[in-house]
This record gives structure tokens, C-alpha cells and sequence, in this order.
């Protein structure tokens, strides 16, 4: 019976052509909640935004008595009950369909565009290696903020660090196939966000070093070196590996080669 319903929820002939006809909506959780019909923007009490990115973060029907203990954990089912309730009439007030109910499963409308659903889809683009890599998906790549910052929930915690990963390993891997086809530019972006996400990956730290080796930037590259080596040293007691050890010798021997034919 759940699955029938479950399965109600995702195809609905009737209301299909509503919410095609409806204007789009659109959910920002990358920096910070924020709710969009066309250009206006939608105000939306704190039960309801969280209930909303509750659901975008699913991305699938859930069962109702799941979402109410989730999101109201101190409460009794009871009163979980009640408050998913009210949320869901207070829901009405927004002039937009945002969430599809049935009597067992909510889900959040198809018309809703979610910014965490693009990111992904996007870094996962670039993990399979889809060429070309477009320069302007690079930099939305780079650019992108961090999932509902300043939201402390359990249940956010482990999507934003999914997401985090994803969009790293993405970054990492579009600034792999850059260098190798020297589009320097373009690398130097993807690398220097994926160093900012983290710090201390060490293949993310070669891959920027040799975008700048490979535009003659050495000093830039050795100034790379540099700050890793004293993070690992400081935050782990550790020392890079014998390859990085190997890139720093060889850029630094270029350099002072270079160095020594400009004084000529």
C-alpha cells in the first residue's frame, strides 16, 4: 500500500499540466536558504524553510512520519504530528506549489528548482569526463558556496559534506584534464577553489603547482609548496610526499635556470 502510494506521488497525470503552467520556483541552499518565484522572492517562515530543504535534500517521496520525527526530535510523535501539520498549513500562505502530499509521503514539487541539485549534477559531469569542459561550468563549479552555512542540523551536516566532496573531487578532476590540454587559465580557477575547499590534499596541491609551472609562474608555484608543506608540518607533524618533494626539485631547477638566463 505505501509503495502504491509512494508511487502516486511521483506521477500525477492530473496535476502534471499545473505544474508546468505554474511559474517556476526556485530553492537557493548553497550560502543560504532563500525562495524565488521568477524575480520575486518568497517569504517563508523557519518550519517551513526547513522543512522545504529537508526535502530538496532527499530528493524523494519520505514518508511523513519520518520527516516529522526528523525534524522535531525533542517532541513527542504526537506532537512531531502537530507540528508537521501546521508547517504544512502554513505552506498554503506561499503562492507557489513547493511540496506534493499524500496522506503517507511528502515530496518537493517538480517545478521547484533546487541549486544543490544543479551543483551536483554539474560536478558529476565532470567526474565522467564529458568533454569539452566549458569554461563558464568551471567557474560555476569554483564558485559555488557551501550548502546552508550557518544551519547546524543534523541532517544537513552529512549532505553538505557529500556535496563538499563531490564538487572537490569534480574541481580536481577538471583541473587535471585542463593542465593537460594547457588551458592554464582555466586550471589555475578549478585548482585554487579545490586548495581552498582543502587545504591539505596533497594531488590537489600538485595539480595547482604544475598549472603555475606550466604558465612560468614559479614563484607562485614555490610560494604553493611552501604553504603546504608548513600546514602539513603544522597540523599533521607530517612531510610531503617523495613526489611532491620530486615536482618541487624539478620547478625549482627550472626556475633558477630561467632565472639565471634572463641575468645573462
Amino acid at each position: 500500500m505505501a509503495a502504491r502510494q509512494q508511487s502516486s506521488l511521483r506521477h500525477r497525470p492530473g496535476r502534471d499540466g499545473a505544474i508546468r503552467a505554474s511559474p517556476a520556483v526556485r530553492l537557493t541552499l548553497l550560502g543560504g536558504f532563500e525562495l524565488e518565484s521568477g524575480r520575486r522572492r518568497l517569504q517563508a517562515p523557519p518550519h517551513v524553510q526547513r522543512l522545504l530543504a529537508f526535502l530538496a535534500l532527499h530528493d524523494r517521496p519520505i514518508r511523513r512520519t519520518y520527516v516529522s520525527g526528523q525534524l522535531w526530535l525533542d517532541a513527542s510523535q504526537e506532537q512531531a504530528f502537530g507540528s508537521l501539520r501546521t508547517t504544512l498549513w502554513r505552506l498554503r500562505r506561499v503562492t507557489a506549489p513547493l511540496v506534493q502530499a499524500t496522506s503517507t509521503h511528502l515530496a518537493l514539487a517538480p517545478s521547484v528548482a533546487v541549486d544543490a541539485h544543479e551543483l551536483a549534477a554539474r560536478a558529476e559531469r565532470f567526474l565522467h569526463r564529458h568533454p569539452p569542459l566549458d569554461p563558464d561550468e568551471v567557474e560555476l563549479l569554483a564558485t559555488a558556496h557551501e550548502l546552508l552555512p550557518d544551519w547546524y542540523e543534523d541532517w544537513v551536516t552529512p549532505e553538505r559534506e557529500r556535496l563538499s566532496q563531490l564538487r572537490l573531487l569534480a574541481l580536481e578532476a577538471a583541473c587535471e584534464e585542463l593542465v593537460a590540454t594547457g588551458c592554464y587559465r582555466e586550471a589555475t580557477t578549478a585548482g585554487l577553489a579545490a586548495v581552498a575547499t582543502d587545504p591539505l590534499r596533497e594531488s590537489v596541491r600538485r595539480l595547482l603547482i604544475t598549472t603555475y609551472v606550466g604558465e612560468g609562474n614559479y614563484a607562485e608555484a614555490a610560494r604553493q609548496f611552501d604553504d603546504f608543506r608548513a600546514r602539513l608540518k603544522r597540523e599533521l607533524g607530517l612531510e610531503p610526499s617523495f613526489r611532491m618533494l620530486e615536482l618541487a626539485r624539478a620547478f625549482g631547477s627550472a626556475g633558477s635556470s630561467r632565472g639565471a638566463r634572463r641575468s645573462m
